[in-house]
Protein backbone atom coordinates (compact mmCIF):
# COMPACT_ATOMS: atom_id res chain seq x y z
CA UNK A 1 0.00 0.00 0.00
CA UNK A 2 1.47 3.70 -0.61
CA UNK A 3 0.69 6.63 1.85
CA UNK A 4 -1.93 8.06 -1.25
CA UNK A 5 -3.72 4.68 -0.72
CA UNK A 6 -3.49 4.63 2.72
CA UNK A 7 -5.00 8.46 3.48
CA UNK A 8 -8.04 7.56 0.90
CA UNK A 9 -8.66 5.01 3.75
CA UNK A 10 -9.51 7.39 6.62
CA UNK A 11 -12.84 9.38 8.14
CA UNK A 12 -11.20 11.25 9.93
CA UNK A 13 -13.27 11.84 12.64
CA UNK A 14 -14.35 14.40 15.66
CA UNK A 15 -17.37 13.21 17.51
CA UNK A 16 -17.27 14.16 21.00
CA UNK A 17 -20.70 16.26 21.57
CA UNK A 18 -18.55 19.07 23.10
CA UNK A 19 -16.74 19.69 20.09
CA UNK A 20 -15.54 23.79 19.45
CA UNK A 21 -15.29 25.41 16.10
CA UNK A 22 -11.83 25.32 17.09
CA UNK A 23 -11.45 21.72 16.97
CA UNK A 24 -13.53 22.03 13.52
CA UNK A 25 -11.21 24.22 12.17
CA UNK A 26 -8.31 21.82 13.40
CA UNK A 27 -9.39 18.77 12.27
CA UNK A 28 -11.12 20.18 8.55
CA UNK A 29 -7.03 21.47 8.18
CA UNK A 30 -5.53 18.33 9.17
CA UNK A 31 -7.99 16.34 6.75
CA UNK A 32 -6.66 18.76 4.03
CA UNK A 33 -3.07 18.84 5.15
CA UNK A 34 -2.39 15.10 4.72
CA UNK A 35 -5.55 14.08 2.00
CA UNK A 36 -7.66 12.24 4.09
CA UNK A 37 -11.00 11.11 2.63
CA UNK A 38 -13.55 12.65 4.73
CA UNK A 39 -14.24 14.29 8.32
CA UNK A 40 -16.72 13.02 10.47
CA UNK A 41 -18.40 15.18 12.76
CA UNK A 42 -22.02 15.77 14.30
CA UNK A 43 -24.65 17.14 11.61
CA UNK A 44 -24.69 20.07 13.81
CA UNK A 45 -21.27 20.48 12.81
CA UNK A 46 -21.93 19.77 9.12
CA UNK A 47 -21.97 23.84 7.37
CA UNK A 48 -19.03 24.81 9.48
CA UNK A 49 -16.65 22.03 8.07
CA UNK A 50 -18.20 22.51 4.69
CA UNK A 51 -17.45 26.00 4.73
CA UNK A 52 -13.53 25.23 6.12
CA UNK A 53 -13.57 22.52 3.52
CA UNK A 54 -14.86 23.67 0.43
CA UNK A 55 -13.24 22.98 -2.85
CA UNK A 56 -10.31 20.91 -0.98
CA UNK A 57 -11.80 17.64 -1.95
CA UNK A 58 -11.96 16.14 1.38
CA UNK A 59 -15.65 15.37 2.14
CA UNK A 60 -17.83 16.63 4.66
CA UNK A 61 -19.50 13.34 6.89
CA UNK A 62 -22.72 14.50 9.06
CA UNK A 63 -23.46 11.49 11.92
CA UNK A 64 -27.13 10.87 11.64
CA UNK A 65 -29.12 9.67 14.63
CA UNK A 66 -25.88 9.43 15.88
CA UNK A 67 -24.53 7.60 18.42
CA UNK A 68 -27.95 5.68 19.15
CA UNK A 69 -30.21 6.01 16.48
CA UNK A 70 -33.24 5.49 18.53
CA UNK A 71 -35.15 8.19 16.28
CA UNK A 72 -38.19 7.91 14.22
CA UNK A 73 -37.85 6.87 10.55
CA UNK A 74 -38.94 10.46 9.71
CA UNK A 75 -36.74 12.43 12.03
CA UNK A 76 -33.23 10.26 10.42
CA UNK A 77 -34.75 11.45 6.94
CA UNK A 78 -35.54 15.28 8.33
CA UNK A 79 -31.64 15.06 9.37
CA UNK A 80 -30.08 13.52 6.38
CA UNK A 81 -31.72 15.96 4.23
CA UNK A 82 -30.50 19.23 6.71
CA UNK A 83 -27.25 17.74 6.25
CA UNK A 84 -27.27 17.59 3.19
CA UNK A 85 -28.22 21.08 2.58
CA UNK A 86 -25.98 22.07 4.57
CA UNK A 87 -22.80 20.53 2.97
CA UNK A 88 -22.45 16.85 3.76
CA UNK A 89 -21.25 14.46 1.04
CA UNK A 90 -21.57 11.59 2.91
CA UNK A 91 -24.15 10.33 5.64
CA UNK A 92 -23.33 7.71 8.34
CA UNK A 93 -26.34 7.28 9.94
CA UNK A 94 -27.28 4.46 13.14
CA UNK A 95 -29.60 1.58 12.99
CA UNK A 96 -32.83 1.24 15.14
CA UNK A 97 -31.24 -1.57 16.98
CA UNK A 98 -34.52 -1.77 19.93
CA UNK A 99 -36.87 -2.40 15.59
CA UNK A 100 -33.49 -5.28 14.65
CA UNK A 101 -33.28 -6.65 18.37
CA UNK A 102 -37.59 -7.21 18.10
CA UNK A 103 -37.49 -9.30 15.06
CA UNK A 104 -39.11 -6.09 13.50
CA UNK A 105 -36.49 -6.29 9.51
CA UNK A 106 -39.38 -5.14 7.92
CA UNK A 107 -39.09 -1.37 10.17
CA UNK A 108 -35.06 -1.58 9.13
CA UNK A 109 -35.74 -2.21 5.97
CA UNK A 110 -37.81 0.52 5.49
CA UNK A 111 -35.31 3.10 7.89
CA UNK A 112 -32.49 2.05 5.26
CA UNK A 113 -34.50 2.62 2.60
CA UNK A 114 -35.83 5.75 3.00
CA UNK A 115 -32.25 7.48 4.37
CA UNK A 116 -30.56 5.65 1.35
CA UNK A 117 -32.91 6.96 -1.62
CA UNK A 118 -32.67 10.22 0.03
CA UNK A 119 -28.65 10.21 -0.76
CA UNK A 120 -28.92 8.85 -3.89
CA UNK A 121 -31.38 11.41 -5.24
CA UNK A 122 -28.84 13.89 -4.13
CA UNK A 123 -25.84 11.98 -5.02
CA UNK A 124 -24.75 11.13 -1.34
CA UNK A 125 -22.90 7.96 -0.26
CA UNK A 126 -24.40 6.87 2.28
CA UNK A 127 -22.90 4.42 5.24
CA UNK A 128 -25.75 2.20 7.87
CA UNK A 129 -24.04 1.95 11.45
CA UNK A 130 -24.81 -1.60 12.50
CA UNK A 131 -22.99 -1.33 16.40
CA UNK A 132 -22.10 -4.78 16.16
CA UNK A 133 -20.99 -4.84 19.92
CA UNK A 134 -24.79 -5.17 20.98
CA UNK A 135 -25.88 -7.61 17.69
CA UNK A 136 -25.72 -11.17 17.49
CA UNK A 137 -24.50 -12.69 14.14
CA UNK A 138 -27.70 -13.40 13.04
CA UNK A 139 -28.89 -9.93 13.31
CA UNK A 140 -25.69 -8.59 11.59
CA UNK A 141 -26.47 -11.33 8.93
CA UNK A 142 -29.99 -9.96 9.29
CA UNK A 143 -28.77 -5.85 8.14
CA UNK A 144 -26.18 -7.17 6.10
CA UNK A 145 -29.62 -9.15 3.72
CA UNK A 146 -31.25 -5.97 3.80
CA UNK A 147 -28.20 -4.06 2.55
CA UNK A 148 -27.94 -6.38 -0.26
CA UNK A 149 -31.50 -4.90 -1.18
CA UNK A 150 -31.51 -1.23 -0.47
CA UNK A 151 -27.58 -1.16 -1.74
CA UNK A 152 -26.29 1.77 0.55
CA UNK A 153 -22.57 2.55 -0.22
CA UNK A 154 -21.00 1.40 2.92
CA UNK A 155 -21.93 -1.02 5.81
CA UNK A 156 -20.80 0.22 9.10
CA UNK A 157 -19.19 -1.53 12.28
CA UNK A 158 -19.70 1.05 14.62
CA UNK A 159 -20.02 4.45 16.50
CA UNK A 160 -17.28 4.05 18.59
CA UNK A 161 -19.53 5.12 21.50
CA UNK A 162 -20.43 1.26 22.27
CA UNK A 163 -19.25 -1.16 24.43
CA UNK A 164 -16.90 -2.40 21.63
CA UNK A 165 -15.37 -1.08 18.15
CA UNK A 166 -14.72 -2.83 15.13
CA UNK A 167 -13.33 -6.59 15.15
CA UNK A 168 -12.17 -8.22 12.30
CA UNK A 169 -14.06 -11.25 12.91
CA UNK A 170 -16.95 -8.12 12.49
CA UNK A 171 -15.46 -6.90 8.99
CA UNK A 172 -15.03 -10.33 7.39
CA UNK A 173 -18.61 -11.61 8.44
CA UNK A 174 -19.98 -8.21 6.53
CA UNK A 175 -17.76 -8.46 4.03
CA UNK A 176 -18.51 -12.42 3.57
CA UNK A 177 -22.39 -11.49 2.96
CA UNK A 178 -22.05 -8.72 0.83
CA UNK A 179 -19.25 -9.17 -1.39
CA UNK A 180 -18.74 -6.31 -3.81
CA UNK A 181 -22.06 -5.18 -4.14
CA UNK A 182 -21.52 -2.73 -0.58
CA UNK A 183 -18.32 -1.32 0.55
CA UNK A 184 -17.34 -2.38 4.41
CA UNK A 185 -16.34 0.58 6.63
CA UNK A 186 -14.12 -0.17 10.05
CA UNK A 187 -14.55 2.05 12.84
CA UNK A 188 -14.07 2.01 16.84
CA UNK A 189 -10.95 1.60 18.52
CA UNK A 190 -8.57 1.20 15.14
CA UNK A 191 -5.53 3.18 16.90
CA UNK A 192 -2.46 1.87 15.11
CA UNK A 193 -0.65 0.86 11.28
CA UNK A 194 -1.35 -3.20 12.11
CA UNK A 195 -4.71 -2.58 12.91
CA UNK A 196 -5.66 -0.81 9.94
CA UNK A 197 -3.89 -3.20 7.51
CA UNK A 198 -5.44 -6.26 9.06
CA UNK A 199 -9.09 -4.43 8.63
CA UNK A 200 -8.18 -3.53 5.25
CA UNK A 201 -7.20 -6.90 4.35
CA UNK A 202 -11.06 -8.09 6.00
CA UNK A 203 -12.14 -6.30 3.83
CA UNK A 204 -12.57 -2.80 4.82
CA UNK A 205 -12.34 -0.08 2.77
CA UNK A 206 -12.55 2.99 4.88
CA UNK A 207 -11.47 3.35 8.52
CA UNK A 208 -13.52 5.49 10.45
CA UNK A 209 -10.78 6.87 13.30
CA UNK A 210 -9.65 9.81 15.58
CA UNK A 211 -6.11 8.57 15.46
CA UNK A 212 -5.34 9.03 11.65
CA UNK A 213 -2.63 11.28 11.63
CA UNK A 214 -0.61 8.87 14.24
CA UNK A 215 -1.61 6.17 12.04
CA UNK A 216 -0.27 8.10 9.15
CA UNK A 217 3.00 8.78 10.81
CA UNK A 218 3.54 5.73 11.79
CA UNK A 219 2.96 4.53 8.33
CA UNK A 220 5.90 7.24 7.19
CA UNK A 221 8.40 5.93 9.70
CA UNK A 222 8.45 2.62 8.79
CA UNK A 223 9.02 3.61 5.23
CA UNK A 224 11.84 5.55 6.68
Amino acid sequence: MELQDLVKLFDHTYLKPYAAEADMEKLCREAKEYGFAMVAVNSVQTKRCAEFLKGSGVHVGAAVSFPLGQTTIGTKVFETEDAIENGADEIDYVVNLTELKGGNLAYIQEEMHRIVSVCRAHGIISKVIFENCFLTDEEKKALCRIALEERPDYIKTSTGFGTGGATLSDVKLMKEMVGDAVKVKAAGGIRDLDTCFAMAAAGAERIGTSASIAITEEFKNRRQ
